[in-house]
């Protein structure tokens, strides 16, 4: 006897779509992981993650029918790369500020001429 490789399908069933979501999550998270560093990658990487949530919700309600769980999952990482990125870029600027404002250069607590 043959074993159907397929699973049958009733013939009323949608045919599996990818989500548009999964490729706005893919793109926003790109987006925050090019633009990371100058801190504005937070934006797009908030957002991201957002429609990384309600694709997953949705694609889980439609039982099967809606595909795209890779480009979630790849953008959901570019995005947490992108917000990782924003708090290093903040982080490395907090510590420069805090190291040049202690900076003594051209600053004298004492009088000219005396040791």
């Amino acid at each position: 006897m043959v074993q159907p490789t397929e699973a049958l399908r009733h013939p009323l069933d949608p045919d599996p779509v990818r989500s548009t979501k999964a490729g706005a999550v893919f793109g926003l998270g790109l987006l925050a992981a090019m633009t990371g560093v100058v801190v504005g990658g937070i934006v797009p990487a908030t957002v991201a993650l957002v429609l990384a949530r309600q694709a997953r919700r949705e694609a889980y309600a439609s039982g099967g029918f809606l595909t795209g769980g890779l480009w979630i999952r790849r953008g959901e990482r570019l995005a947490w790369i992108g917000v990782m990125l924003c708090i290093a870029t903040v982080v490395i600027a907090t510590v420069i500020g805090i190291l040049n404002s202690a900076d003594p250069a051209g600053v004298q607590d004492f009088a000219p001429g005396v040791d």
